[in-house]
């Protein structure tokens, strides 16, 4: 066992990564190893490899999922050549799927990396995946208020409150006066009245935060790293500060992508397709998407076609022939192209230039 070499041997290891446990499957280039189970450790994977097996080339693979990244970082600073892969692109059989089962999968994945069809996914740097997590708990804050002012409008709709004339302005943006009006509201009954007040204060409480992350934000997108490409992203119409910081997050880097359709697929801006033959037909929006990236360039594609000449041109000429949401959806595309331009480019949007994109 002391005279034990694979030098210039290649070992490929597929896991299916578990909270508790990684199920492993472990292949040479001729031979199926072996198949266990082992802790969610990537030091006791490498320990293993290196004692088992010293000299050789360790190659390892998992899905991306609930266990994210960290994974991948540390089998990397182990010395091992790790690959993380989208569940829907790891080949398969049928009875893969119908007989999903953990040592199943791990088997697949090994076989995959093995075989070289397996398609990593882009993974950013650790830096970037921290950011990244600043932009992102902000959409979470923001949707957990918007969670609070429908339960206070169904309160106030339950018990048949009308907004006073004076207050109706302020209620429509939530601000401190209509809130301090909630708190101050007369009600008859006290547990009734402890009811609203916990609402009200879970509403303040999270616009206290989303202030204060927005904050951090604006500090964050002034640092050297992002605050050249974030003016850039802000000359294009619809792309404000928190759209701008999403998209150097969430991208990273835009050369890896070829060219501006690729980049649309990513987002998830680009219809479903199917032919056969002579046939062909284009179906609805892709269900493969980045939700983030593609919920904000659809918002935002609301707010640019009153901003660009151009936009608005597309607009008009595009719900002469269909429904308003699906030609947002067109001029969201056309305003990812604008991003992917000013970043591959590096140069700003001129407004009310001719539309070609």
């Amino acid at each position: 066992m002391n005279n034990l070499n694979f030098e210039g041997q290649n070992i490929y290891v597929g896991f299916d990564a578990h909270l508790k446990s990684w199920q492993v499957t472990i292949l040479t280039d001729g031979l199926n190893l072996k198949t266990f189970t082992m802790p969610p450790k990537p030091e006791v994977l490498s320990e293993y490899l290196h004692r088992n097996y010293p000299g050789a080339t360790y190659h390892s693979a998992y899905e991306a999922g609930f266990s994210g990244l960290w994974a991948h970082y540390r089998l990397c600073n182990l010395g091992i050549h790790n690959i993380v892969a989208n569940a829907a692109d790891i080949p398969g059989t049928q009875k893969d799927r119908l007989q999903k089962e953990d040592r199943r999968d791990s088997r697949k994945i090994a076989n995959a990396l093995r075989s070289r069809t397996l398609t990593p996914i882009y993974t950013p740097s650790e830096r970037t995946l921290n950011d990244r997590a600043l932009i992102r708990s902000r959409r979470t804050l923001v949707r957990d208020l918007v969670r609070f002012k429908l339960r206070i409008k169904s309160f106030l709709n339950f018990y048949g409150i009308q907004y006073p004339e004076e207050i109706k302005t302020a209620a429509k943006y939530w601000s401190n006066l209509f809130l301090d009006w909630l708190t101050e509201l007369p009600i008859k009954q006290e547990s009734g009245r402890k009811a609203l007040d916990m609402l009200v204060y879970e509403a303040r409480y999270h616009k206290k935060m989303i202030l204060d992350v927005t904050r951090q934000i604006k500090q964050l997108s002034e640092n050297e790293i992002y605050a050249k490409r974030s003016k850039l992203l802000r000359s294009v119409p619809g792309i404000a500060l928190i759209n701008a910081m999403a998209i150097l997050t969430e991208v990273e880097d835009i050369h890896r992508f070829p060219n501006a359709e690729r980049y649309a697929s990513f987002i998830g801006l680009i219809p479903m397709s199917k032919s056969s033959g002579e046939k062909e037909k284009i179906g609805q929006i892709t269900f493969r998407a980045h939700d983030f990236l593609r919920c904000m360039f659809i918002e935002s594609a609301w707010v640019a076609i009153r901003m660009d000449p151009a936009l608005l041109s597309a607009y008009q000429k595009l719900i002469k022939r269909m429904e308003p949401n699906n030609a947002i959806i067109r001029i969201a595309k056309k305003l990812a192209n604008r991003t992917y331009c000013v970043l591959k480019y590096d140069k700003p949007y001129e407004l009310g230039k001719t539309d070609n994109l």
